[in-house]
C-alpha cells in the first residue's frame, strides 16, 4: 500500500488568498502613493500596472501552491471523467 501525501488546501481556498494578497498588495501600492500626492484614480492605475510583476516575486509560493492546486484539480476531473465515460459505455469498474 503506498501512502499518499495529504492534499493540500483546495482550488478554491487557494485561489482567494493568492486573489486577497495580490488585491492587499494593489492597496498598498495606492494608498503610498496616494500619500505622496498622487491623485487617487492615477495612484490606482499605476498600482494595478507596477502590481503585477512585483506580486509575481513577492506571492512565488501562493503562485507555486496555486499551480499545483490547478494541476491536482485537474487530474482529478480528469479521472472522473473518465470513469463516467467507462460507465456510459458500460464497461465494468
Amino acid at each position: 500500500m503506498t501512502s499518499t501525501p495529504p492534499p493540500g488546501p483546495g482550488l478554491l481556498p487557494t485561489v482567494v488568498l493568492y486573489t486577497l494578497a495580490r488585491l492587499g498588495l494593489v492597496a498598498v501600492i495606492t494608498l503610498v502613493l496616494t500619500l505622496f500626492g498622487v491623485p487617487a484614480i492615477i495612484a490606482v492605475l499605476v498600482a494595478l500596472i507596477v502590481a503585477l510583476p512585483l506580486s509575481m516575486v513577492l506571492f512565488r509560493g501562493m503562485r507555486s501552491r496555486l499551480d499545483a492546486a490547478i494541476a491536482e484539480t485537474t487530474r482529478r476531473r480528469a479521472v472522473e471523467r473518465e470513469a463516467l465515460r467507462a460507465r456510459l459505455r458500460g464497461e465494468a469498474e
